[in-house]
């Protein structure tokens, strides 16, 4: 049977891009489809806008450290407007890169959204057909709103980078990093922040220590946050002015707790939005932000029909070589809901053609991945938390927690924490977490060793490099506790 591609991708984020130029480099002809933007979640509307905004945050507290070593620097006003301009502007200059690189690889690109018909052919929604040997499907994830009445009045991290101006409070739901993230970055930008978190701790599934500071220097900077709370009930507030305050309110909430005398008789997007929490407290929010979780992007896609297999949140369930329940349809990144992170959609892209197109069947590696929460301080961490590892085996934990001299001296109280989880049996690194400015970038290099199966000795026969905030993971000689 002739198909009209080799390869026929559906989605143009990260993962899906480069399966498509890899495998068109090994001379397949391959076509890609997407319905919203070139470059998907990462850098349209994920990692790549949020990283530009924390390094926007960060500038508020960089006059007052400058007064302390002496410049005579004034306190600024952040303009949203500006800002906001620029950074859709970069956003569109990286989505025609992504559109170049792929022109230069000679993919053909379909600016609409794909489906699947069946094992060998897929629908596009502008009319038409189209078929391929293999298919390969990459259409990632989106935001989720709680199942409860008026959600609809809140945003999801997808509409952050949109908003016309800056609100004045916001209220953010949920505890993991794209919670967090967003709570640093808009209390670093002015915005009066509450967080409510119904677990006991923010960052579920990290290290219990790395998170716990996190969730501490989150309200020393002013972020109020609220462990073991969740929304109850929301509705539109018709006039935030005319709004009657309570009694018995916890001004730390954030906005002043108010209930409106008069409802919208439609719920709308956007505030000001009345917001009642389990412990019983109620306030007024010019925004209430979702950051509840993500699920993979797979309904409407034909997937039944086509005969692939799906779980229980609609991942599409792949094996050890991302290959579905059909034979000839593939799926990689977030749509899978393996490990949702951008640069591992790219390995599983490549690691698809390799099986595919260059017959070297390879499994992509999902043991000991690097990540960054870009909260302030940044957590960074590879390999088991400290909880994880006592589980499994005896270890040592060498950990080590302090003001760094930049901050010091500036007479602020941010705190850093290193931290190596050990086993004893081995001396092996299991773990290595970093609380700390920059804590992404130290990360990356310290996942190097932790990868490479360094043990503890390893770590110690390196020279510190002084002074400097990393010298701590070479420099901790003794384990502050056994488990």
């Amino acid at each position: 049977m002739s198909f009209d591609y080799d390869l026929f991708v559906i989605g143009g984020g990260s993962g899906g891009v480069r399966a498509a130029r890899v495998a068109a480099a090994e001379g397949a002809k391959v076509a890609l489809a997407e319905e919203y933007r070139m470059g998907g979640t990462c850098v349209i509307r994920g990692c790549v806008p949020k990283k530009l905004m924390v390094f926007a945050s960060g500038y508020r507290e960089m006059p007052g450290e400058a007064r302390a070593y002496g410049w005579d620097v004034p306190d600024g006003v952040f303009d949203w407007v500006p800002f906001r301009d620029k950074l859709h502007s970069e956003l569109d200059r990286l989505e025609q890169v992504y559109r170049g690189l792929l022109k230069g690889s000679e993919v053909e690109v379909f600016d609409t959204r794909a489906t699947l018909k069946d094992p060998h052919t897929v629908a596009l929604a502008d009319g038409g057909t189209k078929t391929a040997k293999h298919i390969l499907i990459a259409t990632g994830g989106h935001p989720v709103r709680p199942d409860i009445p008026n959600a609809e009045l809140g945003i999801t991290s997808n509409d952050i980078f949109n908003f016309e101006t800056l609100p004045k409070s916001i209220l953010i739901i949920g505890g993991g990093y794209i919670a967090c993230e967003f709570a640093c970055i808009l209390n670093g930008l002015g915005v009066e922040v509450t967080q409510f978190y119904r677990g006991a701790q923010v960052l579920r599934g990290f290290d219990d220590e790395a998170r716990g500071l996190v969730a501490e220097s989150m309200r020393e900077k002013g972020i109020g946050l609220h462990l073991g709370t969740n929304i109850v009930e929301m509705r539109a507030a018709a006039d935030a002015e005319n709004a009657t305050t309570l009694t018995g309110t916890d001004p730390a909430m954030g906005a002043p707790a108010q209930e409106a005398e008069a409802l919208t008789p439609k719920a709308r997007k956007g505030g000001p939005i009345w917001v009642k929490a389990t412990n019983g407290m109620t306030g007024v929010y010019d925004q209430v932000l979702f950051a509840t979780g993500r699920d993979p992007s797979t309904e409407g896609l034909g997937l039944e029909a086509a005969g692939v297999e799906t779980g229980r949140r609609g991942e599409i369930l792949v094996d050890a070589y991302s290959q579905t329940s059909v034979p000839s349809i593939y799926a990689i990144g977030d749509v899978t809901n393996r490990v949702q992170l951008t640069p591992v959609a790219i390995r599983e892209g490549m690691a698809f053609v390799e099986t595919v197109f260059k017959g070297n069947p390879t499994k992509p590696d999902h043991d000991l991945i690097p990540s960054a929460i870009f909260t302030q301080p940044e957590l960074g961490t590879i390999g088991m938390s400290e909880e994880e590892a006592r589980e499994q085996e005896p270890v040592d934990i060498y950990c080590t927690s302090f003001r760094a001299m930049r901050e010091a001296f500036a007479g602020k109280t941010d705190r850093v924490l290193m931290k190596l989880v050990v086993s004893k049996a081995t001396d092996k690194v299991l773990g290595c977490h970093i609380v700390a400015e920059h804590a992404g970038e130290m990360i990356q290099l310290a996942g190097i060793a932790v990868k490479m199966g360094a043990t503890k000795a390893d770590f110690d026969r390196v020279c510190a490099v002084h002074p400097t905030i990393s010298e701590e993971l070479v420099t901790m000689k003794s384990p502050v506790r056994s488990a």
